[in-house]
């Protein structure tokens, strides 16, 4: 599995002119999955980004996560995740989950933010056409993949 994570002030996901998620402050999570991702990348993975600290303190450093600022997290399947760029100029996509695996694994995903967010999280429309705003802030970006955790 594999994540962009961004801090924003705010961000909301529209599909077919309709809101499907809105969060304040929080996280943006673009998430993307591939044929061999097991649930211990799910877990993994939620864990580390509801625990993330990239929230600033009263000094100014990034040493709060989304539970201790009580943000929000909205998740959006980014299947282009995985694309595959080295021959030619448009990229392939084989590497990502079919929606198949892909679905039963976002939706996994999402139950385990909720769970260690301890609420729900706000999500777009898997496999749909969306169209994400979001004010970034810092900017504060963070990649992250289940497959290589350091």
């Amino acid at each position: 599995m594999r994540a962009i994570v961004q801090r924003v002030t705010k961000a909301r996901v529209v599909s077919n002119g309709k809101l499907t998620g809105e969060i304040g402050k929080g996280i943006l999570v673009l998430a993307g999955f591939e044929e061999g991702d097991t649930l211990q990348d799910l877990e993994w993975m939620a864990k580390k980004i509801v625990s993330l600290r990239v929230f600033s303190d009263e000094r100014g450093l990034m040493n709060l996560s989304a539970l201790d600022v009580n943000g929000g997290i909205l998740v959006v399947s980014q299947f282009t995740l995985f694309a595959s760029y080295k021959k030619g100029n448009r990229p392939s996509f084989t590497k990502a989950a079919k929606p198949e695996t892909a679905i039963p694994l976002y939706e996994n995903f999402i139950r385990n933010l909720s769970k260690y967010l301890g609420r729900e999280v706000a999500t777009g429309v898997f496999g749909a056409h969306m169209e994400v705003e979001l004010v970034n802030e810092g900017p504060v970006t963070v990649y992250m993949d289940s497959k290589n955790p350091e």
